[in-house]
């Protein structure tokens, strides 16, 4: 493949590794020659992930919605690694589709702790870090859910938008560091995600994409790798749009 991305000597995080577009955005980031942390809540799939990686990756395991669990974590990522230049705010959960009426209260507390908590929790337990070397990447996954509002997904959408505010605010906050905050807003993929959500809502989804397909997690890697790189050293507080036409802004 040409036009490599150089990460290299880089260390990063990326949440909710283990699968999905973390693994690709993982992989992709092994391959540009970072070491790379693949926190996961899910320990056993994360060492399979970082195992087949290779020696450039570790797996940790990691709640991000729990404070004292992200500070473990960055304990341990910064022991193995040295340092952490680069965090992507990856792990997420849909929820149970359903109209916002019949949604769940505590359903709706659970997404916003993974989806919108996470972020905001890892961010602040690694910005400091990153001050500290003056040098840091951060990338949030947000969603095109969070630009449009998908319907019988209101917590899921929401917390999607908020992750959209949150990258806003924290990219001004940084802004005269050399640290740029951006977030991506992909179509759904074919993810163990699809497994939460029902078929109608997968279609629903399907029809809405001008380009008649689900993103793959390989294209939202790709995206995800030139925005934690030096390259990238201007942009900042800005939304990648990854949604295959979808997007109307």
């Amino acid at each position: 493949m040409g036009n490599d991305i150089d990460l290299r000597h880089r260390g990063a995080i990326v949440t909710g590794g283990a699968q999905g577009f973390g693994k690709a955005i993982a992989q992709r980031f092994v391959r540009s020659g970072a070491r790379v942390a693949v926190w996961d809540r899910d320990i056993a799939l994360a060492q399979q992930t970082a195992s087949a990686l290779g020696p450039d990756a570790i797996a940790v395991a990691c709640d991000v919605a729990d404070p004292g669990a992200v500070q473990e974590a960055v304990s341990a990522t910064v022991k193995v690694l040295g340092k952490i230049e680069i965090l992507v705010n990856n792990a997420g959960i849909a929820g149970a589709t359903a109209t916002t009426w019949d949604t769940d209260v505590e359903e709706w507390h659970k997404v916003m702790r993974v989806n919108l908590d996470g972020p905001f929790i890892c961010s602040r337990a690694v910005v400091p870090l990153m001050i500290a070397q003056n040098y840091g990447r951060i990338v949030n996954i947000a969603s095109i859910a969070g630009k449009e509002g998908n319907p019988n997904a209101a917590h899921y959408s929401a917390s999607k938008a908020g992750v959209i505010a949150l990258t806003k605010s924290l990219g001004k906050e940084l802004a005269g560091y050399n640290i740029a905050v951006n977030a991506v807003t992909p179509a759904a993929a074919k993810t163990a995600i699809f497994e939460q959500i029902t078929q109608a809502h997968i279609d629903y989804m399907l029809s809405k994409i001008p380009r008649n397909r689900f993103v793959k997690v390989e294209e939202v890697a790709a995206l995800v790798a030139w925005l934690v790189s030096e390259e990238n050293s201007f942009t900042t507080g800005a939304v990648f749009d990854i949604s295959g036409g979808r997007a109307t802004y």
